[in-house]
């Protein structure tokens, strides 16, 4: 995911700041969930794939010892 957000934004314009870079990397992003299918999620949009509960499972994102 790193990669891709560095491609489309700051790889291929120039920001004088990180302010600057705000308003494009939360554009990109919110099209990237909301428009972008993805193989892995079987077609679906991020967005879609966690709107499914029975798909998404917020306990195995835990962050923590032996999460």
């Amino acid at each position: 995911m790193s990669r891709t957000i560095k491609d489309a934004t700051v790889k291929r314009f120039y920001y004088p700041s990180h302010d600057h870079l705000k308003q494009p990397l939360h554009t990109f992003l919110m099209a990237y969930n909301f428009a972008k299918r993805l193989k892995t999620l079987k077609g679906l949009t991020p967005y879609k794939y966690r709107a499914q509960p029975e798909r998404f499972n917020p306990a195995q994102h835990n962050v923590g010892l032996n999460a």
